[in-house]
């Protein structure tokens, strides 16, 4: 029983492995994808940190560009559901999807080698986001343990977007799914990102404060020790235990959720 079971985890990991090579690779051959990755960071810190910034003023005082960045990382991450979607729904829409449910591989391997090559994509757009922070003047100031905690926090919150997307995706057209970012660019406005929570008008405080985005700046802020006033209530209070428990939730909601869809696609 035993021995079956490590056997069908090593055939799962092993295909889940091969399809999220074929999403890398396909990335790779995008020229016009690679070039707006790196693209992107570069100008979102030239826009908001150099453009924008000059006009913010940071509550509690302290360098516009070291409060932006935290909000920036956590920003891309929670971005990245759009990205998953338009490809799980290209796949379902082009038969990609259905080709391999009938070919002889794990079930679980096509989502996880979404979830793979979502995860690596994710982890190359932090890192130049950082590269063009650093460029930009920000830091961390608490020592690397923290930074890293910092980052763990940062890829969870990319996880559960990516299992967000995978549900979504595997419900929308193509079409539907490129559209996808109108809806989603405005939650992630509505947050820590850009400025506290503590600086909005009252009635939309609460909102910015309990944003799933909120906890994750709020508390990557406070491990690279970037300044910032996140507020006085309880959700600004505890943003690191909300910061690991949100991406819990969602990833615990939608992955049974996405897996029900991905087998209920042939009824």
């Amino acid at each position: 029983m035993i021995a079956s079971t490590i056997v069908a985890v090593r055939w799962a990991l092993a295909d889940a492995w091969a399809l999220a090579r074929r999403g890398l690779v396909h990335w790779v051959r995008n020229p016009g994808m690679v070039a707006g990755v790196l693209a992107y960071p570069a100008v979102m810190v030239l826009l908001f940190g150099y453009v924008l910034g000059s006009a913010i003023q940071v509550a509690g005082g302290g360098d516009y560009r070291e409060f932006l960045m935290p909000g920036m990382f956590a920003q891309t991450m929670a971005m990245g559901v759009v990205s998953t979607m338009i490809v799980v729904a290209a796949d379902a829409a082009q038969g990609v999807t259905d080709r391999l449910r009938v070919l002889p591989v794990s079930r679980a391997a096509p989502l996880l080698g979404r979830c793979l090559a979502d995860m690596v994509n994710g982890t190359l757009e932090l890192a130049i986001l950082a590269g063009c922070a650093l460029v930009a003047g920000w830091s961390w100031h608490r020592g690397p343990a923290a930074a890293l905690a910092a980052v763990g926090l940062l890829l969870a919150l990319r996880l559960a977007m990516v299992w967000l997307g995978i549900w979504l995706g595997l419900g929308l057209s193509p079409q539907g799914a490129q559209a996808a970012w109108m809806p989603v660019l405005p939650v992630t406005f509505l947050s820590a990102t850009f400025v506290s929570p503590a600086q909005l008008p009252g009635w939309l405080e609460p909102v910015a404060a309990w944003n799933p985005l909120s906890a994750t700046v709020t508390a990557c802020r406070d491990l690279f020790g970037n300044p910032g006033v996140a507020g006085d209530g309880w959700a600004a209070r505890h943003a690191l235990e909300l910061a690991v428990a949100w991406p819990v939730v969602i990833i615990a909601v939608c992955a049974p959720l996405a897996v029900r869809r991905y087998r209920r696609l042939d009824r």
